[in-house]
């Protein structure tokens, strides 16, 4: 455990490449299945995957287009003029010997992703971002004297995002990752699937008591967000005690180990001369028209910020418009943003809406169920939850239901029979609708001002804490069907204040 003083006197800088798989339905220089998930090894493969003599790749154009949304997505518009090189190692995965990638010039520059940790906003800008078809995967088991190697990754297409070296704590580096994702799925181009390593992070750090950057390690693929923030924490830890030491800091690729929480030495860190980097003959430029990036652009769907203004505008904290954009991707037959913006007229029906997900549907939606009820579970359409949202704050505005009956009522009308039901006459059947009627819910203040005479004398004397005991005891009384606002006038009332 490094000393806080003597940490102090450290700055650690840390920068991410983070690798998106697009969701295109082919890979990215050959027409062959991009979806690995649940594919045999060596099963989606061909000439190019091989690497062939002759097999020469044809650009997915549907890549491209997801490279443009991705640039507006950080920012930033994409460049007119792109070119593929090809970047050289061995490595048993990469029978071509070569990866496609760009180098020199890349579809994206520039761009910026706004994080916001401990309440401060920063912005993290971006260096560049590439396509590039991606490597096969190699795997060890445990205990063997063999590698295996599967080659249905080979070729999928990836854009890597480069950051500036702008982080200096592991909590900036968790949330920018986690923005990422967000920007991602939202813009729509990779499921982003942590598990099955849609998106994946190699995170450089380096610690300096100066301005001038110390020796950088990369720890790699990284596909959680806990894990880029344990992982920089940890190596933060590591060459600050090195350097104390009196050691040095080899600049080498690391792994990042989950059970033990620790990095781990892979190999020397490669600098961009050891790939001899060349542009690819085989691939043509890529042009982009003015008109077809102004395509791409106005199709693009409201993104993370845009959503966290028009939540913002309800008066919704930090955690509950957080908590929105997250579900929105759980499920894209459960939507709830969308459900917010169709009601933004009224706001106040808008801002019971969202604390109503927030609060109640999402939390039951993500309830532990048994696995064999799950498909069983009738779910309503958007349609339908949004006319029991509208009629329940109907009920409610109406004084006829409280806010905890709203809740039962919904809990009701959003799961099993009860979802195409009326509100109301669910309401009444389940007796949840309030008593509003002033003459019987003065006889219950009556009785309950002449049960409780002490509480009545201390509202009398000014006292005012004392009435909401007092409206609780008329709620009780009533089996939770008296209006508490009419309660609380009678019992004002009732006592001449």
């Amino acid at each position: 455990m490094i000393d806080p003083s003597v940490r102090a006197q450290y700055t650690a800088t840390i920068g991410i490449e983070c690798h998106v798989q697009f969701k295109t339905a082919t890979k990215l220089f050959t027409a062959i299945g991009n979806d690995a998930r649940d594919a045999a090894p060596n099963t989606l493969v061909g000439p190019l995957c091989y690497g062939l003599p002759g097999a020469l790749p044809v650009l997915n154009r549907e890549a491209v287009r997801l490279g443009i949304r991705a640039a507006f997505a950080l920012g930033t518009p994409p460049q007119t003029h792109s070119a593929f090189d090809r970047k050289h190692y061995f490595y048993p995965d990469l029978p071509l010997g070569y990866q496609i990638t760009q180098f020199e010039h890349p579809i994206i520059r520039g761009g910026q992703v706004k994080i916001t940790v401990d309440g401060t906003v920063k912005v993290v800008h971006i260096h560049e971002a590439h396509l590039e078809a991606d490597a096969g995967k190699s795997t060890h088991p445990a205990g063997a004297d063999y590698s295996l190697v599967d080659l249905n990754r080979a070729g999928t297409p990836l854009l890597e995002i480069v950051s500036e070296p702008d982080m200096h704590s592991p909590a900036e580096a968790r949330a920018y990752t986690h923005e990422l994702y967000l920007l991602m799925r939202y813009a729509d181009v990779s499921d982003c699937n942590l598990y099955y390593g849609n998106m994946r992070f190699d995170v450089n750090v380096s610690v300096s008591k100066t301005t001038t950057l110390g020796t950088r390690t990369e720890t790699k693929n990284l596909n959680s967000f806990r894990a880029v923030e344990k992982a920089a924490e940890y190596e933060i830890n590591r060459q600050i005690e090195l350097l104390e030491k009196g050691e040095t800091i080899s600049q080498e690729t690391r792994g990042w180990s989950d059970a033990k929480q620790k990095t781990f030495t892979q190999r020397s860190k490669e600098d961009a001369h050891d790939y001899r980097y060349f542009p690819d003959p085989d691939l043509p430029p890529i042009e982009l028209e003015q008109a077809q990036i102004d395509a791409v652009k106005a199709e693009l769907p409201l993104m993370p910020d845009d959503w966290r203004e028009r939540l913002a505008s309800l008066g919704l904290d930090t955690p509950s418009m957080e908590l929105l954009l997250e579900a929105d991707l759980d499920d894209p037959e459960i939507r709830y943003l969308p459900l917010v913006e169709e009601s933004l007229e009224d706001k106040d029906f808008a801002k019971s809406l969202a604390n109503w997900m927030v609060n109640l549907e999402i939390p039951m939606r993500h309830e532990p169920t048994v696995e064999d009820d799950k498909s069983e579970t009738a779910h309503p359409t958007n349609q339908e939850r949004f006319r029991a949202y509208r009629q329940t704050y109907g009920l409610v505005k109406a004084g006829k239901l409280s806010s905890s009956n709203a809740k039962a009522l919904l809990a009701m009308l959003l799961t099993g029979d009860h979802m195409a039901a009326d509100a109301e006459a669910l309401a009444r059947e389940h007796n949840l609708i309030q008593e509003s009627d002033e003459g019987a819910i003065m006889a219950v203040v009556a009785q309950v001002l002449a049960d409780n005479p002490k509480a009545a004398t201390d509202v009398q004397n000014g006292e005012m804490k004392a009435i909401g005991f007092l409206v609780g005891q008329v709620m009780k009384a009533s089996q939770g069907k008296a209006n508490p606002g009419l309660a609380q006038t009678l019992i004002k009332k009732q006592l001449g204040i």
